[in-house]
């Protein structure tokens, strides 16, 4: 297909002729002018990999445009012109950004009534919003992703995704699948790639979206791992929906049967719109590659279905082909092959034929409003658009049924593998867009390979874990398993009891009195600040008091094995060890956690029986709270709390069910800030009944509640949280001054209200303030559990971690994650700007931008012999001195925009723009031997080209008039300065083309000798003499116009 390349030329001529050759013979025979209607064609030039590409399609436009214009009763008065550019980049490929500045020209030279195509889903989407924002209407049989609907100008005449999508769900609802499926795909995301399957699959995606199923989806990677995509599909699909390389699924498949997949429970839906790997002759085996996979694959295609366009069978349609076949070899010498790749041919056919039916029924509802003199006003394009969609009529493909979105309802054929002995493919079913329904065909069935289609979902789920499944393997376990369970619980009791009677008999609790060693109280005052208030008259357990008074004194310590240890004295003459006694000094040494203080022994040795536990050296939560080196905040006050929180619920779940007398002095801080409950425990070692002579200083915490319940220990937190919430000691009354003893008496004798202490919301939250108040509720079953608390307090103050420690680790755990992924992040971004700076940097310094990066010294470099271009606006001073400086800026930059775009084109580098003027050079940084004069002198025709075609914003019909010279000769270039370096050229050659430029006349290219000389090697431009003139500083000097180029090319 390359030769139609090479003959384009005359035979795109030939078709012009024949085009005015045939409007010639219609104007013959009409009385009037007929007035243009201009369609703006924007499709790929040469690559015929594309459906869409000009040679492919341009024969069914032009068959469109002559049937209409043929039609007497069809747009009477006006007649159908047609006009092409190129959406192809230099590499062939669809470009996004050569569209849409394609169809600015197109919009701008032809002001076309409507646009047809792009086809490529990029392209398109561009074009697609300028078509709505110049409201002219877009019909396109390409464009096929999901996504075009927002442009209210775009009608599509062609195949959609879309459509796929509903021909997807039409297979979910008539095979019962509606619970799960799984979408492979491939994608290439490089620049020259459509991302066809990305697309297709979005389709898919987007309008199974809608039925509640659950879609997993799986993009196939360039190193492909086939064993990981198996075990993938395994976990996550049974009905699996893939679009790929033909070549990626064949592989695929062999391995699925190779790892002894059971294809019977999958189906596979390949996506090949086009039937490519179809082929075209022969039986249909698009697994078979005549290797040593062949059997494999042909097994394992069983459960391949493949979705295709379905090709119209209508007189028509053959007709169309073969005079589309034909017309492409006439004028491109472009052999078109039986294919899908055909059915776009006709959807832009159609879609010509489409717009021409709404626009002719647009302008006969504007006659018949009323005759206006002259030529005929354009509709709208919502009108025209408006009478394209939702509308049936005949097309070249059958009948053509528009949707409400302005889609094409379009047939798809389902291919099944019909005789498994061959392995042959044939269309078993077809799906009719207009009903929405699968029509299997005469004679043909699927062939599922477990006699049924599988389920979507299997019976046991993914991971075997339905509760159906679940049980039936229960309860064989269990019949299997139930009297070993019983003997091995059996066993299990007896040796749990056996372990019981040895612990208790063997006493690991117990410590001899010897074994301790009384510490020096000065020593422990110089090393520690525990402290601990107690009151000697009527202490119960607990109390290590023996001094009088309502004061702070250092506990009793002592050395145990070596470690120091706090010692707490019984206050009983004797201890009997019964069974009672030994089990509760058993799950002491049981009950361990970080949050309660170790228990460590007793010793029952008269007289100095004790309880030897964990010693804490930072002193009980009252200290801390007392002390005034100490500054609690609230992240240090909630993590105390939490972590009293977080004792009690333990305390509450394990054996010893309650504390029964928590307050801030048994409560413990250790030299890591963790805080630990003691005097916890040991029930029978207390006095037998609750205490009522205990000092009202710490009876207030333990008032009303009954003792040892776990509703009263609710009741001493909240008064202990009161404690540390406003920091101004027990039970604080802001209106009262009672005595311990009358506020027990009060608490006692009860009242509405009853006496609780004074909240301060300046000191808290009102959150914190109502969970006190339900902490300390008159009625116990009001009272919330620890387990509530920790919730409620959790949701108060989020961001607090447990304790002060653990709180600062979890945090600079956490920084250091974040800042490893903000280091990635940064490092990421540092090279990206990296890379633009470079390339910017580029672009202003070449060549001599590495030499600055590292510091050297750049030297100045030598050209013998560039070409130097200089240009200004004629009147610009004036045309400034009319404008705001907002209107310059833009008109400067809209025609700066246009250049750079322009001499992109060519071997140029632009050296500098200062107000209107443009400097620009060929032949350096870069050498290219006598070419600099040819490309400059391109670039300037072709600057010139299009400034005349240039619009000034705010002055419309002003002309910009542009005046150019150029000159060549040597020249010296190098960087001028460290701060803000600027690429600089140096010599008489810059002043000599720059007078070149001044001494010329607007909208002409002032050339020298100099340059004229190397132009006319090429044998190609066309040069005018001028004549002498007088050029300042230079004398007179023999100077030409620069007219145009033979045979130019873009």
């Amino acid at each position: 297909n390359c030769c139609w390349r090479t003959a384009q030329k005359s035979q795109l001529l030939l078709l012009l002729l024949l085009q005015s050759s045939a409007s010639s013979m219609s104007a013959e025979n009409t009385t009037e002018d007929l007035q243009e209607v201009t369609l703006a064609a924007i499709l790929p030039l040469t690559n015929t990999d594309y459906a869409w590409s000009w040679p492919r399609v341009a024969p069914a436009l032009y068959q469109a445009v002559g049937k209409v214009n043929a039609d007497p009763w069809l747009l009477p008065g006006l007649k159908l012109r047609l006009v092409h550019g190129s959406s192809e980049n230099r590499d062939g490929f669809c470009s996004d950004s050569m569209a849409p500045l394609v169809a600015v020209d197109l919009k701008l030279s032809h002001d076309p009534w409507a646009f047809i195509g792009p086809g490529c889903d990029y392209s398109s989407s561009p074009v697609a919003r300028f078509t709505t924002h110049w409201e002219v209407p877009m019909v396109t049989a390409g464009a096929r992703a999901i996504g075009f609907e927002p442009y209210a100008a775009v009608t599509n005449t062609g195949p959609t995704h879309k459509k796929l999508g509903e021909f997807g769900i039409s297979i979910q609802d008539t095979f019962g699948w509606r619970q799960h499926v799984m979408l492979i795909f491939s994608d290439n995301k490089d620049s020259n790639d459509d991302r066809q399957c990305y697309f297709a699959v979005e389709g898919l995606y987007t309008v199974l979206g809608t039925r509640n199923i659950t879609i997993r989806d799986h993009l196939i990677e360039a190193d492909i791992n086939y064993r990981a995509m198996v075990q993938e599909i395994r976990e996550k699909g049974r009905v699996v929906y893939l679009c790929c390389p033909w070549d990626i699924l064949r592989t695929l498949m062999v391995q699925l049967w190779k790892e002894g997949v059971e294809l019977e429970e999958y189906v596979f839906f390949f996506i090949d719109l086009f039937a490519e790997g179809l082929g075209a002759q022969g039986p249909v085996r698009p697994w078979y590659r005549g290797d040593q996979d062949d059997y494999a694959a042909r097994q394992a295609f069983r459960s391949v279905k493949v979705l295709t366009y379905l090709e119209p069978q209508n007189p028509e349609y053959r007709h169309f082909v073969e005079t589309l076949k034909s017309d492409a070899k006439k004028m491109f010498n472009f052999t078109i092959k039986d294919s899908l790749y055909n059915l776009i041919a006709g959807g832009f056919y159609d879609g010509v034929m489409l717009y021409s039916q709404a626009l002719n029924e647009s302008l006969s509802e504007q006659r018949g409003l009323g005759p206006r003199p002259g030529r005929l006003q354009r509709p709208r394009h919502d009108v025209v658009t408006r009478r394209m969609w939702n509308r049936t009529f005949p097309g070249v493909m059958g009948v053509v049924e528009m949707d409400k979105f302005g889609d094409r309802q379009i047939d798809f054929a389902l291919w099944d593998m019909t005789d498994i002995d061959s392995g042959e493919f044939q269309v078993v079913c077809v799906y009719n867009s207009s009903v929405r329904q699968l029509v299997m065909l005469t004679g043909r069935s699927f062939q599922w390979p477990g006699g049924s289609p599988p389920p979507d979902v299997p019976e046991c789920g993914f991971k075997n874990d339905k509760p159906a499944c679940l049980a039936r393997r229960g309860v064989v376990s269990l019949l299997l398993f139930s009297g070993t369970v019983s003997m091995l619980q059996m066993v299990a009791i007896v040796i749990c009891f056996l372990k019981l009677e040895s612990e208790l008999a063997a006493q690991l609790w117990r410590v001899f009195w010897d074994d301790v060693h009384m510490s020096n109280l000065d020593k422990v005052l110089k090393r520690t600040c525990s402290r601990l208030t107690m009151s000697l008259k009527g202490s119960n357990y607990g109390s290590l008091m023996t001094m009088e008074g309502n004061f702070q004194i250092y506990t009793k310590t002592g050395y145990y094995k070596g470690n120091l240890a706090a010692i707490k004295y019984i206050n009983k003459k004797r201890i009997e060890l019964t069974r009672k006694v030994l089990f509760e000094l058993k799950h002491m040494r049981d009950v361990q956690n970080e949050h309660l203080t170790r228990f460590i022994g007793a010793c029952i040795d008269p007289p100095n029986m004790c309880i030897i536990t964990e010693y804490c050296p930072r002193g009980s939560l009252q200290d801390l709270m007392e002390s005034d080196s100490i500054a609690l905040d609230w992240m240090f006050r909630y993590s105390l709390i939490n972590d009293i929180v977080k004792g009690m619920a333990f305390l509450h779940n394990s054996v010893i069910v309650s504390h029964g007398n928590l307050k801030s002095s048994n409560c413990v801080v250790d030299s890591r800030f963790v805080l630990k409950i003691t005097d916890y425990g040991l029930e029978s070692l207390r006095t037998s009944s609750c205490p009522e002579d205990v000092h009202a200083f710490y009876a207030r915490q333990t008032a009303p509640p009954p003792c040892g319940t776990q509703k009263g220990d609710v009741y001493s937190f909240g008064v202990i949280l009161q404690e540390v919430a406003l920091l101004r000691g027990v039970f604080y009354l802001d209106t009262q001054t009672l005595t311990p003893k009358e506020i027990i008496r009060v608490i006692i004798q009860g009242g509405a209200p009853p006496l609780r202490p004074s909240l301060c919301f300046h000191s808290h939250s009102e959150e914190l303030g109502a969970l006190m108040h339900r902490c300390w509720s008159e009625e116990p079953s009001e009272r919330p559990d620890f387990s509530t608390i920790k919730i409620l307090l959790r949701k108060q103050h989020r961001g607090y971690g447990s304790n002060i420690l653990d709180n600062l680790l979890s945090r600079m755990e956490q920084y250091a994650n974040n800042l490893e992924e903000l280091v990635e992040e940064r490092t990421q971004a540092y090279h990206e700007e990296k890379r633009k700076a470079e390339a910017l940097l580029y672009q202003i310094l070449p060549l001599v931008a590495e030499q600055l990066k590292r510091g050297e010294t750049v030297q100045a470099e030598a050209f013998d012999s560039v070409t130097i271009y200089f240009s200004d606006i004629v009147g610009f001073t004036a045309l400034s001195a009319e404008s705001t400086p907002l209107q310059v800026v833009t008109l400067l930059n809209d025609l700066y925009t246009c250049f750079d775009a322009i001499i992109d084109n060519f071997d140029v580098y632009k050296v500098e723009t200062i107000g209107d003027a443009y400097m620009v050079v060929s032949g350096l940084p870069v050498r290219n031997g006598k070419l600099h004069a040819r490309e400059v002198a391109r670039m300037s025709l072709a600057l010139l080209d299009a400034v005349k075609s240039f619009r000034i914003q705010h002055r419309p019909n002003q002309q910009l008039k542009l005046r150019i010279g150029i000159h060549s000769g040597p020249v010296c270039a190098g960087v001028v300065g460290l701060k803000m370096p600027r690429y600089c050229l140096f010599g008489d050659t810059v002043n000599t083309a720059s007078r070149m430029e001044s001494n010329g006349e607007a909208l002409k290219i002032h050339v020298s000798e100099a340059t004229r000389q190397v132009l006319q090697e090429f044998s190609c431009f066309h040069l005018q003499l001028r004549g002498e003139i007088e050029v300042k500083g230079k004398g007179r000097m023999r100077t030409y116009w620069l007219l145009g180029e033979d045979n130019a090319t873009n």
